[in-house]
């Protein structure tokens, strides 16, 4: 999947059907020359539905076709027929899908299982027949209801990827790098900031054919949370990982204060985010020797304040096993 076909975010209008006439109908056959009234009732106007679909991660498919409209139902016709139902439409998206209305921005729905369906808009009901109002007194009722008409909006579909670790850090930390190690991706990886300009998933093979999913979240930056850089608009991601796996390059020049910078982004968009599970992987250890290296642990130790933290390297394999250990300790924890 190329960057250009990653869209997590559409705004669509949808339209259900109408529903079908009642008929005015009288019954004639031979023999039988004042039968009563005998007009079936209309069909039902197609719904529109929001399926979920796991086979999905994007919502590229309402990239360029947005506007989507249901079936009328058929009208109703003599012997009671009814119309035939206006057939529904059904819009699959991926699992994490979210569904607004783009006046309130309220959240009116959210799909998060495979096959899951919701229904956008019902289609109206269709119209009944002229035989349900025969009375005593109105033996001959010449006429029938029409059908309810359908609904239209306008509707805002967010994309929040679900991963069970999510990948935070800076620009160039070596995020992509990781992601394109420990799994089968291959995301772009360059030498200059914001390479990454879309979330990138991969499948972490664990042991006895276990697995499990880590997201690659483009580089956050200072001021984030008010907008700057990329990482703003990929933060709604975050909110859906188990664990968060701060990355966080060994040539830094503080380590600790670009932990704070993170963390203190995370929490200026979503205090929430701050009572997830938290792992920090000090990335491009292999340029440290032992001595810098234990000096570096007795200052993390008091900086992290007990939050776990552990040295790799993606290029020298370095730590990448003790690190699937341990992310896969704390999502089964």
């Amino acid at each position: 999947m190329t960057e250009g076909n990653f869209v997590d975010y559409v705004k669509v209008f949808l339209a259900s059907g109408n529903g079908g006439k009642g008929s005015v109908h009288l019954h004639r056959e031979k023999y039988i020359t004042k039968g009563g009234p005998d007009g079936g009732d209309g069909g039902r106007g197609g719904h529109v539905i929001i399926r979920g679909n796991q086979n999905l991660w994007t919502l590229v498919n309402f990239k360029f076709k947005k506007h989507f409209k249901a079936e009328h139902g058929e009208h109703g016709s003599k012997s009671r027929s009814t119309g035939a139902d206006g057939a529904d439409v059904y819009l699959d998206v991926p699992l994490g899908t979210v569904v607004k209305n783009p006046d309130t921005n309220e959240v009116l729905f959210e799909i998060t299982e495979h096959g899951e369906e919701k229904i956008a808009l019902e289609g109206g009901m269709g119209g009944r027949g002229n035989w349900h109002f025969k009375t005593s007194t109105n033996q001959t009722p010449r006429y029938a209801q029409p059908g309810i008409e359908g609904q239209e909006a306008y509707f805002l579909l967010e994309l929040k990827v679900l991963a069970d670790v999510g990948l935070v850090g800076f620009p160039n930390a070596g995020k992509s790098t990781l992601l394109s190690v420990i799994t089968s991706a291959k995301p772009k990886i360059a030498d200059y900031e914001f390479t990454t300009l879309k979330p990138n998933l991969g499948i972490v093979e664990y042991r006895d054919f276990q697995s499990f999913v880590m997201a690659d979240i483009p580089g956050i930056i200072e001021g984030a949370a008010e907008g700057k850089g990329l990482g703003h608009y990929f933060l709604r991601h975050i909110e859906r990982n188990a664990t968060l796996l701060f990355l966080i390059p060994a040539d830094s020049k503080d380590i600790s204060q670009e932990y704070a910078i993170l963390l203190d982004e995370l929490k200026r968009y979503n205090p929430e985010l701050l009572h997830k599970e938290r792992l920090v992987a000090i990335s491009k250890s292999d340029m440290l020797d032992d001595e810098l290296m234990d000096e570096m642990k007795k200052e993390l130790d008091i900086d992290f304040k007990g939050v776990p933290y552990m040295f790799i390297s993606s290029v020298a394999q370095m730590g990448i096993t003790e690190l699937k250990d341990k992310l896969w300790k704390m999502l089964n924890d």
